[in-house]
């Protein structure tokens, strides 16, 4: 999962704003940090692996400029964090093109082989992004558009038609932002919507300027208005004027955005397909609460505590259809990231021990119900229990706001192996013992997708990674079984910080 953002600004430069938006999409990627902008035709990139604030300095910031630019937060897909698949990427045939992109493709391997052998195109790193860009790249090449005269040929049927060159050949989920230098600025996602991207404009000097963000906090943050967000299969081009252009560019589109976004990934303050994060969270804990009820109609829940923070709204909602107190008790520092997403058990074991605390007395004598958003390993769960009954608690129950993740996300969301989920052949019984709890519930898938959606929104949802049901059609179980191989811990111990690009030898 990453965050991408893209400005173009009527006058003015857009590297203040675009670092302010990195900063308030951080929680999307802590791996790496980039920004490229254009200034007249010519392109000016900073990129490096961290966080936003330490990749970009002051002198940085002023050296970017230009009024057109694109933005990107990382963490890798594919266990590894190497500098130089830090976004964006750029290419410098045709025209100069660069390209940040929130996504996997799942045929990468097949795609690489085929730019090589009929393309003549040479792949570098790891990156299915650089994959990505080549591809559309070589589709815009194929309309072989000159400058005549110092003026730049190309029109923006050239980019719907490049666009659709990436639909035709692409599979997977990918939401892209990128700049032509010279040109104008484009966005698009791929055909069944599986990735986030929304647009919005603001009135900026005297004109109108445009932005294009994973989530929509991203853009109000800045001062831009949300529009809409871009629909599957569709492309949104902006000219150097600010003139805008759409295009729907995919044979065929259905819309299943990913469920896990509202779950854990995206910030509460976002609206992401029109489905208010914060309301779908405190939704799944009316839903969660109903289920409890229903099978524990006496129960003996003294207080609800929520896990911080994605836990936290669901948590309140539990707590007031439950009837019971509800009140803080970890306290959550801040200057950890998000160890969901870190690479390594050892990492995210000590990380969690470092994260949380606890507050003795909400929990001592207690017969307490903790609430997170989801259980992946289980090594976050345990830990938090054991810590809750040091504190004295007399009980500990556990509830999660998805149901048992089982099954890969191949679009973008770096679980871990299957072999690692704790729900893996285990039941739910098993699990609970394994984390330590009285009592485990999870939520329904069907509650998951009632919680989320809405009658203008919707209606289906890539719901992957808890039934195993791939929106795309094409996951092989060869694929699987690679992408089980790369994601494991012991591979990431071995991939993490590598610069070794791929080698053609290796492609074909």
């Amino acid at each position: 999962m990453c965050g991408i953002l893209g400005i173009l600004r009527n006058k003015g430069l857009v590297s203040n704003l675009l670092y302010d938006g990195l900063l308030v999409l951080q929680h999307r990627g802590q791996d790496a940090a980039g920004i490229v902008v254009c200034e007249n035709e010519r392109l000016h990139l900073r990129k490096d692996n961290g966080l936003v604030k330490d990749v970009f300095q002051k002198e940085h910031i002023h050296s970017l400029k230009g009024n057109m630019g694109i933005a990107h937060v990382r963490y890798p897909t594919a266990g590894t964090s190497s500098a130089a698949e830090a976004q964006p990427l750029y290419v410098n045939h045709p025209y100069g093109i660069s390209l940040a992109h929130n996504g996997n493709l799942t045929n990468a391997e097949n795609l690489a082989k085929e730019l090589y052998l009929n393309d003549l195109r040479h792949i570098n790193t790891n990156s299915d992004s650089e994959i990505l860009l080549n591809i559309f790249a070589d589709e815009l090449a194929k309309r072989r558009k000159l400058k005549i005269d110092g003026d730049l040929y190309l029109n923006v049927d050239d980019v719907f038609h490049a666009v659709s060159g990436v639909h035709r050949r692409c599979s997977g989920g990918y939401a892209v932002v990128g700049i032509i230098a010279g040109y104008g600025l484009f966005a698009f996602r791929d055909p069944n919507g599986i990735r986030p991207l929304v647009y919005g404009s603001t009135l900026d000097n005297g004109g109108r300027s445009w932005g294009v963000s994973s989530e929509s906090v991203a853009l109000s943050s800045l001062g831009f208005e949300a529009i809409s967000d871009v629909a599957p299969g569709e492309v949104v081009f902006i000219d150097n004027g600010g003139n805008i252009f759409q295009r729907q560019c995919a044979e065929q589109s259905k819309f299943s955005p990913c469920i896990f976004e509202y779950v854990y990934f995206a910030r509460p303050d976002s609206i992401i397909d029109g489905i208010s994060v914060h309301q779908s969270r405190l939704n799944m804990g009316t839903k969660l609460a109903k289920k409890i009820k229903k099978s524990w109609p006496d129960h003996d829940i003294d207080v609800v505590i929520p896990v911080p923070d994605s836990g936290r709204i669901s948590a309140i909602q539990l707590a007031k259809e439950l009837g019971v107190d509800y009140r803080e008790g970890l306290v959550k520092n801040r200057y950890i990231g998000r160890t969901f997403i870190m690479p390594g058990q050892s990492i995210r074991r000590d990380s969690v021990r470092k994260k949380l605390n606890t507050i003795d007395h909400e929990f001592s004598g207690k017969k307490v119900l903790l609430v997170d958003d989801s259980i992946v390993r289980g090594n976050t769960s345990r830990k938090i229990v054991e810590m809750a009954r040091k504190s004295g608690a007399k009980s500990v129950y556990f509830a999660s706001a998805a149901p048992p993740v089982r099954f890969q996300n191949v679009y973008g969301i770096d679980m871990p192996a299957v072999s690692e989920f704790i729900a893996n052949e285990n039941s739910i019984d098993e699990i609970a013992k394994s984390i330590g709890v009285d009592k485990l519930f999870y939520q329904s898938l069907d509650d998951l997708i009632d919680a989320v959606k809405e009658e203008n929104g919707p209606q289906e949802f890539d719901s992957s990674c808890f039934n195993g049901e791939y929106v795309t059609g094409d996951v092989s179980a060869e694929y699987l079984d690679s992408l089980e191989k790369s994601r494991n811990d012991n591979t990431k111990k071995h991939t993490i910080n590598s610069d070794e690009p791929i080698g053609l030898h290796n492609k074909v």
